[in-house]
C-alpha cells in the first residue's frame, strides 16, 4: 500500500474515544528482536491472529522483525488490520514494512506516538527492550496526568515482565506511585486475558479531563 503522511483525521479523533467494552483498536508496543526464547514472537504471533479473527485493528510501529514480525506476520495471514506509523527517518533506514493494511509515516518519534495513541483503544505491551519500554511508561504517564482514560496492559506468557510488575509495586509502596495510578499498569499472562483487561470501560473515572497528549 502507498504510505500515507500526517497526525490524524476527524476519524482518528473518532477512534481515541475509549468504547465501553467494545475493543476497536489496539495500540501493541513491542520489540524488533526476537528475543533469546521463542516463546515471544509465538505469543506475538497468538495475539495477532486472535486480533484479526476478532476484527480488532492492531497499530504499531511497522517493523518486519522480531516480535514485531511475528505480530505483523500472523494479523496479515489471517487477513485482519494492521496500521503501521513510523516516523520518515526510520522509513528511509527500511525499518518499515510496505506490505501494511495501511501505514502512516509521520516526521518524528513524538508524532509517531501521539499519532499511535489516537488511533487506538487502548494499549498492550509485549516484551521488548529500551523503545518498547519507553512508549509502555510514556502512555502510562498520560494515564497518571488524566490525558487519556485508555486501558494498559502488559502481556507475557514466561514471566518477563514481573520483574517491572514488582518494581511498580516498590514505586508504589516507596510513596512514588498512588495506588489508584500503579492499577493503571496491569499484567496478563494469557491472550484471552490481555484482550478481556484492554475492553475493560476506562481505567479512570469518567469526570477525569482527556484532552490528548498532542493538545500538551
Amino acid at each position: 500500500m502507498i504510505p500515507k503522511s500526517g497526525t490524524g483525521t476527524p476519524e482518528d479523533a473518532a477512534a481515541a474515544r475509549p468504547s465501553g467494552t467494545t475493543l476497536r483498536s489496539l495500540c501493541v508496543f513491542c520489540g524488533a528482536g526476537a528475543g533469546v526464547r521463542p516463546t515471544h514472537v509465538r505469543l506475538a504471533a497468538r495475539l495477532g491472529k486472535t486480533c484479526a479473527r476478532r476484527g480488532v485493528r492492531v497499530v504499531y510501529g511497522a517493523g518486519g522483525v522480531g516480535v514485531m514480525g511475528a505480530l505483523s506476520d500472523a494479523v496479515l495471514a489471517e487477513g485482519g488490520s494492521i496500521t503501521g506509523v513510523i516516523p520518515q527517518a526510520l522509513m528511509d533506514r527500511e525499518y518499515g514494512r510496505r506490505d501494511l493494511t495501511e501505514l502512516r509515516i509521520v516526521g518524528s518519534m513524538h508524532e509517531r506516538k501521539a499519532l499511535m495513541h489516537s488511533l487506538s483503544d487502548a494499549f498492550l505491551a509485549l516484551p521488548g527492550g529500551y523503545g518498547t519500554l519507553e512508549e509502555l511508561f510514556e502512555i502510562t504517564a498520560w494515564a497518571q496526568l488524566r490525558l487519556h482514560r485508555k486501558r494498559i496492559v502488559l502481556l507475557d506468557d514466561s514471566g518477563f515482565f514481573r520483574p517491572l510488575s514488582r518494581m511498580l509495586d516498590h514505586a508504589r509502596d516507596e510513596g512514588f506511585v498512588s495506588d489508584a495510578d500503579r492499577r493503571l499498569v496491569q499484567h496478563a499472562e494469557s491472550v484471552d486475558d490481555a484482550l478481556r483487561l484492554v475492553a475493560l470501560p476506562p481505567a479512570l473515572p469518567t469526570d477525569a479531563p482527556a484532552i490528548g497528549p498532542s493538545q500538551t
